[in-house]
């Protein structure tokens, strides 16, 4: 029998399981308590539950946790955690440090099919989606880590995967990372990435969810965005923008624009002014990155001085551009490095 995996239900389903398993709908809610508000990691632990029905529910349903194998720490203070899932799968999580808190750089799946040219994950190919259970695990794991867990404000689905291709997924677990009776996280705090899947971001703009929204974007036409981003040859930059400008967004949200600046490719001054056309009259902000370096990498940085030329071509166009400094990137950990990779004592490579 395939045990139920409790961590991945929303509140309704919780209460309708506990019906359905011979409880009241209360001891569903008291569970989601135990699961998100004091991260146990066993029903041993609940102890406002009988303990007949614990020792039924350890019969019947499982708590997923993920095995934690590695932690790298930057010298910039960010740290990578190296997560392996229940099949020996292996995906990648950063704790990235502000000011006065932290964001979590949390995956959704394992290995990527975008294929994106600057971007390592793509380079490992596809195995499979995440869970709900596995995506939310990463967070509760790096909280459970922390001397406050409080400090944990941000999160950013900017991981291994494309989060709108594990669309029902992604929905799922924010449903539970912003509940009340979950994470209870602010939605204003959790932000999703994607390379431009315009179904889909149509999809979530419709959705009962809200979240911040950050698109990929590299390119200011469709020949350089093809070149980088295949996902580009079946939603064209014309059909993306169009979706953006169709997304709602509550008072004051903008949505962000990233876009790697690659010597010789991305990074004129025609691109600078043909970016600000393109996203004219949005409510829109602009990510400026300059290009982290990997293994087989056929692309080279922007120099900083050009960065900054472009930035203010964009700033002259009343666009609000910030330069974001790469964390993590000497434990490989930066935007673009994820790999999933790990060497372990037997010499066997985890992928």
């Amino acid at each position: 029998m395939v045990k139920i995996d409790l961590k991945g239900m929303d509140r309704s389903e919780m209460e309708q399981w506990a019906i359905n398993y011979g409880l009241d709908a209360y001891r569903g809610r008291q569970i989601r308590q135990w699961l998100f508000s004091k991260m146990v990691s066993s029903f041993r632990n609940m102890t406002n539950i009988p303990k007949v029905i614990r020792e039924a529910l350890e019969q019947d349903a499982v708590i997923n946790n993920l095995w934690k194998i590695r932690t790298l720490a930057s010298n910039d203070g960010t740290k990578k955690y190296l997560f392996r899932l229940w099949d020996g799968c292996v995906i990648e999580s950063v704790l990235i440090p502000e000011r006065r808190h932290f964001t979590l750089c949390i995956s959704s799946q394992v290995g990527c099919a975008m294929a994106c040219r600057f971007c390592l994950t793509g380079k490992q190919g596809f195995t499979r989606n995440l869970t709900p259970s596995e995506i939310i695990d990463q967070i509760i794991e790096v909280k459970r880590s922390l001397a406050n867990p409080a400090d944990l404000k941000n999160i950013v689905f900017m991981g291994m995967g494309e989060p709108l291709a594990n669309y029902d997924a992604v929905v799922k677990a924010i449903k539970n990372i912003v509940g009340a009776d979950g994470l209870n996280f602010s939605t204003r705090k959790v932000t999703v990435s994607t390379c431009g899947l315009v179904p889909n971001l149509i999809k979530l703009g419709l959705s009962d969810v809200t979240v911040n929204l950050a698109v990929s974007l590299n390119a200011t036409d469709n020949k350089t965005r093809s070149f980088l981003m295949p996902v580009n040859k079946k939603y064209p930059i014309e059909e993306l923008i169009a979706a953006c400008r169709e997304f709602p967004l509550p008072n004051r949200r903008m949505i962000t624009f990233e876009y790697i600046l690659i010597k010789d490719v991305n990074d004129s001054v025609g691109d600078a002014y043909r970016l600000c056309r393109l996203l004219s009259g949005m409510r829109a902000k602009i990510n400026l990155i300059p290009l982290n370096p990997h293994l087989n990498l056929d692309l080279v940085p922007t120099p900083m001085n050009e960065i900054l030329h472009f930035q203010d071509i964009l700033a002259s166009n009343n666009f609000t551009a910030m330069i974001r400094k790469s964390k993590g990137a000497d434990i490989m950990a930066a935007c673009g490095q994820l790999s999933g990779e790990y060497l372990d004592s037997t010499n066997e490579t985890f992928t």
